[in-house]
């Protein structure tokens, strides 16, 4: 056709442009299978390898430097000592990729490839014509999955360390498919087509839309045919918790992470001129200790010619007389700080609810909960005093509760796959400290003028190359495990967390928090292949055609299936009565000791009417390779104001625990 813009190599498809008359003449003929638009998706450490018991010096296999991570992302920037290439070999022999060096742009032994991807051909107004990062979010990603060993690394004095990602011996291939007004379809599949073609091992790809058909979603289907090429694809959960039912990328195929803490947590504290000292979070690299200024309420500086209300503090609400050289506290969490410091304020300081993640702002900033946000704004407001601040240097300290799961992190359970568990595991996603473009906008704020070589930042984006990197390393020591054995591997010795202060429990960390070392040595693996797959699609709506055009097999619908019943590392239902009665079939495949015996193991928690059993409680394997069989029945009553049942499933021969979650979550 004239207007095709991009046609793949590994999937049956193409990117065209076509009116809309057209795009429902084509989705009538035979053998088409979706025709869905091309829209927007959108992006989602000193401390946090060390934190997961990840040191740098763990056993390594001789394979690393072997390994390849596919970044798709909004590019990376090269010159960054994260990707030195020093020590480095030429790239192995699998590579067939290349790299883009228009405007500059270089790779070397560590980045090896970069590519970049624009379906509509506006560049200018959204980066520049090249693999390069001008945005950030793309670098920090690459840096925190395979980042090289830099010693001396921080946010502006914050932090300081050394900063290096999972399997620092690894090689980066970047695909630049994502800019600083998002990502859209056609070029996530454009990039996860080439990237399949390059010979990549893992995929990392922390951008994500809202949950929809697998295939109409560009992500589930780049990430299905890399399954197929033995290709694992690591992304994020989204940032849109802690409400249920907010996932991003949910498809069984994808390993799906949620955003953690780790044991380090900054804090800004603020002095009032009364004496009074509150303490705040937030990344503030200012120390203005040495001085005070005066405060003034937000409500109380509005600007007559604007629309909005100035205790949001939102563009153009401020009257720049009233606020200049004031420390303006402002009625919200969600402000990037640019209004005040256009305005010419010294400070702000924020009041709600608000996120448990601390965010840098162009200005000293500290945000604070409702009782404190309170008190400062009572004694701004006093009309007999002078009221005067100070905001401090943020400090770390350490954070006993963690790891929990960030508030921001989106929840379960699917609403097309409810017999899915997702997320699959956490990772740490608050304040991951990695590599950052000079040029890019340090804050969320555009006119904040700073520039940073590491840079300090939050989300579910954070979290997901933590578990690239991690899946990296277990690539190295088995290099023909299938996309599924890593990620059950992942999945079941991950630590179990405490539902204590996450109410939503494994609809917000899955598994639990990722344990890379013990990953390594699974016992039992959870193995999936494409054919299961395909019947788990049977069971979505999609007819036998449609399963053979999409994936060239001759697979039969016939045969019903149930989600619940895919050999998934976790079983999980939703039930929309009292009363529960179901059975999970799962398959073990034996990758620990030539002869071992497995116990079953159950855990329910007290006070939940659950009861399960396991038939058989004991698997005894032969050989490595070998797979055994086994149902679990789960029977139960629920409560009306319950949300959810946990309990779990530990398979142990003495020296490996595998764990599966079991999750009956009511959402009626």
């Amino acid at each position: 056709m004239e207007y095709v813009m991009y046609k793949f190599k590994n999937f049956k498809g193409f990117v065209v442009h076509l009116t809309e008359n057209e795009a429902e003449l084509i989705k009538g003929m035979e053998g088409v299978v979706s025709v869905f638009l091309n829209e927007k998706k959108y992006l989602r450490t000193t401390r946090s390898w060390d934190f997961m018991g990840f040191p740098l010096d763990v056993k390594r296999s001789h394979l690393e430097s072997d390994v390849i991570i596919g970044v798709i992302d909004t590019g990376i920037w090269p010159e960054s000592e994260s990707f030195s290439d020093k020590g480095f070999g030429p790239p192995p022999a699998k590579w067939k990729g290349s790299c883009d060096t228009s405007l500059n742009f270089t790779c070397n032994n560590k980045l090896i490839g970069a590519q970049y991807f624009r379906s509509d051909g506006n560049i200018t107004m959204n980066g520049i014509a090249s693999p390069r990062d001008t945005a950030g979010h793309g670098t920090h990603t690459a840096s925190t999955a395979a980042g090289a060993v830099v010693k001396g690394a921080s946010f502006q004095g914050l932090g300081k360390g050394t900063a290096r990602g999972g399997v620092p011996s690894a090689r980066i291939a970047v695909y630049k498919a994502c800019w600083t007004d998002s990502c859209y379809d056609a070029d996530l599949l454009a990039a996860f087509d080439a990237a399949i073609s390059d010979g990549v091992d893992i995929i990392s790809i922390s951008v994500g839309g809202p949950e929809g058909p697998y295939f109409e979603d560009s992500i589930a289907i780049g990430a299905f045919h890399a399954m197929k090429c033995g290709i694992l694809t690591s992304s994020s959960a989204g940032n849109s918790g802690p409400d249920l039912q907010t996932l991003e990328n949910v498809a069984p195929w994808l390993l799906t992470v949620a955003a953690s803490s780790t044991d380090r947590k900054f804090v800004t504290q603020v002095q009032l001129g009364n004496g009074m000292v509150v303490e705040g979070i937030s990344l503030n690299t200012l120390d203005t200790s040495n001085t005070t200024s005066p405060l003034i309420y937000g409500g109380d500086a509005q600007n007559t010619v604007s629309e909005y209300q100035s205790r949001y503090c939102t563009e153009d609400s401020l009257d720049k007389k009233l606020v200049k050289g004031k420390i303006v506290i402002c009625d919200t969490s969600e402000n990037t700080g640019e209004a005040p410091f256009i305005a010419g304020a010294a400070g702000m300081i924020m009041q709600d609810s608000g996120p448990n993640a601390p965010d840098s702002h162009p200005l000293p900033a500290s945000y604070l909960n409702v009782d404190d946000g309170a008190r400062v704004v009572v004694y701004a407001k006093k009309r007999d005093s002078r009221p005067r601040a100070s905001i401090l240097k943020s400090v770390a300290i350490t954070d006993p509760l963690s790891p929990t799961v960030a508030s921001f992190s989106s929840r379960g359970p699917s609403t097309i796959s409810p017999g899915i568990l997702k997320p699959d595991l956490s990772a740490p996603g608050i304040a991951i400290l990695a590599a950052y473009p000079p040029i890019a906008t340090v804050s969320q704020a555009s006119s904040d003028p700073r520039s940073t070589q590491f840079n300090m930042v939050s989300g579910t984006s954070m979290a997901c190359p933590h578990v690239s990197g991690v899946a990296a390393y277990i690539k190295s020591f088995h290099p023909t495990w299938s996309p599924a054995a890593i990620k059950s591997a992942l999945m079941t010795t991950a630590t179990p967390m405490n539902s204590t202060s996450t109410e939503e429990a494994e609809l917000a960390y899955g598994s639990g928090h990722i344990n890379p070392l013990k990953a390594v040595k699974p016992g039992l693996v959870y193995d999936t292949s494409e054919d299961d797959y395909v019947n788990f699609l049977c069971n979505q709506g999609l007819n036998a055609t449609e399963i053979r055009l999409i994936t060239g097999k001759t697979n039969s619908c016939s045969k019903t299936h149930y989600n619940k019943d895919l050999n998934y590392p976790s079983m999980a239902i939703s039930v929309n009565q009292l009363d529960f009665d179901t059975v999970f079939y799962r398959t073990v495949t034996n990758v620990g000791y030539h002869k071992c015996t497995y116990h079953a193991r159950v855990t329910t928690p007290k006070g939940q009417e659950m009861v399960i059993k396991v038939e058989p409680s004991v698997l005894k394997f032969k050989y490595v390779g070998q797979k055994l069989s086994f149902k679990v029945r789960v029977t139960g009553v629920i409560g009306l104001k319950t949300l959810l049942f946990s309990a779990s499933l530990v398979w142990d021969d003495g020296h490996h625990q595998v764990r599966s979650p079991i999750v009956v979550s009511n959402l009626s």
